[in-house]
């Protein structure tokens, strides 16, 4: 069963919408999902109901700024004047707090894809404790630090002069620009995404996934960046929770496998004692919608049926 509700967000101001999968059965788990930048969770429809099916109660919400988590059209892509980055992060951590009242005793699984991901790299060092394993999927390379320093002194310049709403084109170039270079001669704007046409058409033609994030977003999300990368930072991810990173290895987003390998390293480096990768060949950003999904649900079954044997 599928169905709607909405909190109030740590903004003060925004209520979040949020999709929750609820198996007809009994529930053996719960599976957070984070979703990514410019996109909603609506979009993990298909992902969701498969593990329904399989005994999966599966939740996400709507980020500030995203989907139906806006007060209007002017907020999309836009986080919130003041501590934007840990809002969004409390809205996820305010959901699992409300969905482990209602299912306390079942193992807690979360999922992050793209932003998301890194989003879920920064709750982990936070709030790692208690879940029985998190899912790294698209995952985003990581950058020097000196690169996005840049990039958030370059936002609070633009917003001095245009506020924090202003969108840039040319931050926007900046972040994402470079990731359809490899599929020239590209049939749309995102031919990175997917290679399922059908698929990319789709996301092409939406308009959710089709806003440009406004220098406000942009700043919260290198400064969530930064905060990530942070060697004592991945000290703190709780040594004995299992991690997966998977990601097509031609995804750009994740320096075409390279850059998900050297953050899978260096979580091993952290001592985190089940950390573990997978890429697919040929997939590229968004692996759920790629034309092996179906091959990709069923390893993210299986990985999550392996450590769902007893609540952590």
């Amino acid at each position: 069963m599928r169905d709607e509700f909405y909190f109030p967000s740590k903004d003060g101001n925004t209520e979040i919408h949020t999709m929750e999968w609820k198996p007809e059965g009994e529930v053996k788990a719960v599976l957070q999902i984070c979703h990514g930048m410019v996109e909603y969770i609506g979009r993990y429809d298909e992902f969701a109901q498969f593990l329904c099916e399989r005994g999966y109660y599966v939740v996400g919400n709507d980020h500030l700024g995203h989907g139906k988590s806006v007060q209007a059209k002017s907020e999309y892509g836009f986080f919130s004047e003041k501590y934007g980055n840990a809002c969004v992060l409390g809205d996820i951590h305010t959901l699992r707090q409300r969905i482990m009242k209602k299912y306390p005793d079942v193992p807690y699984f979360m999922l992050g894809h793209s932003m998301g991901s890194s989003l879920l790299r920064q709750y982990i060092q936070m709030y790692g404790n208690g879940l029985s394993g998190v899912i790294l999927m698209g995952t985003v390379t990581d950058h020097m630090k000196l690169t996005l320093l840049f990039g958030k002194r370059l936002c609070r310049l633009m917003a001095v002069f245009r506020g924090w709403h202003y969108r840039s084109g040319l931050v926007d170039r900046m972040a994402m620009g470079a990731f359809n270079r490899k599929f020239k001669p590209a049939r749309t704007r995102a031919d990175w995404v997917t290679s399922d046409r059908e698929r990319l058409d789709a996301y092409v033609a939406d308009p959710l996934c089709s806003f440009m994030f406004t220098v406000n977003a942009y700043y919260n999300m290198f400064a969530g960046m930064i905060s990530m990368q942070r060697k004592e930072g991945v000290y703190m991810i709780p040594k004995g929770l299992p991690v997966l990173f998977v990601s097509g290895a031609d995804d750009p987003v994740g320096g075409f496998g390279k850059g998900v390998r050297k953050v899978f390293e260096k979580y091993q480096r952290a001592g985190i004692q089940d950390v573990s990768l997978r890429l697919y060949t040929r997939d590229r950003h968004e692996i759920l919608n790629e034309t092996d999904r179906e091959q990709v649900f069923e390893d993210l079954l299986n990985w999550l049926e392996a450590h769902g044997q007893k609540k952590e």
